[in-house]
């Protein structure tokens, strides 16, 4: 058990406490702790484990700039005067997050007293604390400092619902990826889950290719890639309160004349396929409508045709590609159309829903990239999408229904969503705004942890939520397939440019 240190008191403010210790590292290795490291410390009521937050070095020479300035203005250094380097101490501040006593782990109640000697913490005690389920758990990364694989339940992680959370460019695209390689490679013995992904750029492609270098998973028998342009709504399955959340714009009048007729045509089909455009036909013969009420209702529904999205059957059939293990990647990269992307993700949604309660999909994860344009906070941002969002939010718990939201805007994500989203994955995020979003989130983020989480390297992440019993940062592992080439540099971008055969003009 490595040694690092002796708890001190401190001044201000004055501790230890249950919420805040000291001690000064007396371990004499060049770096004996880091930031975000976990420490025990034997006391009173158990074993005491904590997480250092800040490390600062101090020498009591260099304690008075008057005085510095006043002993070095001959050009001499203060060190050839003093014994200054005997004077370096380090001292870490630490906060006190559980006590392991007989077999269980309970809050803090009581302090450490000073002249407690620190330990860094035990890694199997480690795994145990934090709630990791190293046995059958979904492999994510590595704990920060520790020799922990970070190993997350997979019920804990995903049935309460997931966001990750980052700026552009921090990685949260490719945890994704690692989370999704890891559901589908799971055995049918430990449970597995479908996957849906609303890719907005068509960054997950990749995970359908055959493996380029010796030792890549293949993924590409689990994948299936969807375009935008190959999806079909199945009009008959659209009812009128559905067209109403298409349109929100509706009116009560003029969604109960479109009930009538949805009804009407549901009774002489019997059973068979219609197209939207069979549906504005009988609305335009109709005889009981208003003239007013018809042209109103027509113009809605006209908007509708004009998306190329309504047929007379459902591709792709969301009841059959959606299976245990498998994947379904719906790439909206080459749609431009916010609205459009919308529109798709609602029918999207609230179809694997509606076929998740009725038993006919396995429980799934569907991933919302871009998670802010589906979902946003501001009232007057409309989307179709995020009625139908904010519901499985709230009840897709009880049938097994998971979101996995990723943003990189947390301020401008429906708080009802985010609220529902009961464990957290953040990588580095240096926006104020969006920092007291998601400190506001989740109550085990404190200023201290949000300061740690706008100076995470990429690739490193903060865990917290139901998936873990404490706070976690972990360093994200390798993928194991393909990976993507969505993102290259600018001067790779321009090289290929110029590459590419010259173009024809007129």
């Amino acid at each position: 058990m490595k040694f690092l240190g002796t708890v001190i008191t401190s001044n201000y403010p004055p501790g230890p406490t249950t919420s805040e210790f000291s001690f000064v590292i007396t371990n004499n290795e060049p770096v004996p702790v880091r930031k975000g490291q976990y420490v025990q410390i034997s006391t009173e009521d158990g074993l005491l484990l904590g997480m250092v937050q800040e490390i600062i070095k101090t020498n009591r020479f260099y304690s008075h700039a008057e005085y510095v300035k006043e002993y070095e203005r001959g050009g001499q250094p203060l060190t050839s005067i003093f014994p200054c380097d005997r004077w370096d101490m380090l001292i870490a501040n630490a906060k006190p997050l559980g006590v392991f006593s007989n077999g269980f782990f309970d809050k803090v109640s009581f302090p450490p007293s000073p002249g407690e000697r620190v330990y860094m913490a035990d890694d199997e005690i480690l795994v145990d604390f934090l709630g990791l389920d190293v046995e059958n758990g979904l492999y994510l990364g590595d704990l920060r400092f520790h020799d922990v694989r970070v190993s997350l339940n997979m019920t804990r992680l995903l049935q309460k619902h997931l966001a990750i959370l980052a700026m552009s460019g921090s990685g949260k695209s490719y945890l994704a990826s690692v989370l999704i390689e890891e559901l589908l490679s799971r055995r049918p013995e430990s449970g597995r889950v479908a996957v849906v992904i609303v890719d907005v750029h068509g960054e997950y492609a990749s995970l359908a290719d055959k493996p380029d270098k010796n030792g890549q998973l293949d993924l590409s028998d689990k994948v299936n890639v969807v375009k935008s342009s190959f999806v079909q709504f199945a009009t008959p399955l659209i009812s009128s309160r559905w067209f109403g959340a298409f349109q929100p714009e509706m009116s009560p009048i003029q969604l109960r004349e479109l009930r009538r007729i949805i009804t009407e045509m549901k009774k002489e089909y019997q059973g068979k396929s219609y197209s939207l455009m069979e549906l504005l036909t009988r609305i335009e013969n109709d005889d009981r409508m208003s003239q007013r009420t018809k042209e109103a209702l027509l113009g809605w529904l006209y908007e509708l045709e004009d998306t190329k999205l309504f047929g007379t059957e459902e591709a792709p059939d969301l009841e059959t590609i959606v299976k245990p293990g498998n994947a379904v990647i719906l790439d909206l990269s080459e749609t431009t159309s916010l609205k459009k992307k919308q529109l798709i993700v609602s029918y999207l949604a609230s179809r694997l829903f509606a076929l998740r309660r009725r038993g006919r999909i396995p429980p799934f994860m569907l991933v919302l990239e871009e998670a802010h344009q589906f979902c946003p906070q501001a009232r007057q941002e409309l989307a179709v999408s995020k009625s139908i969002i904010e519901q499985i939010a709230r009840e897709g718990r009880k049938f097994y229904a998971s979101l996995c939201l990723i943003s990189q805007r947390p301020v401008r994500l429906s708080t009802t969503v985010l609220s529902q989203a009961n464990t957290h994955i953040i990588l580095r995020i240096t926006n104020p705004n969006d920092l007291d979003t998601i400190k506001a989130s989740s109550e085990m983020i404190t200023s201290e942890t949000a300061g740690m989480i706008s100076s995470l390297p990429v690739g490193e992440a903060l865990i917290v939520g139901s998936a873990v019993n404490y706070p976690v940062f972990v360093k994200i592992r390798r993928r194991y397939t393909k990976e993507s080439t969505y993102e290259i540099n600018l001067e790779q971008a321009a090289k290929n440019y110029e590459e590419q055969p010259a173009l024809e003009t007129e």
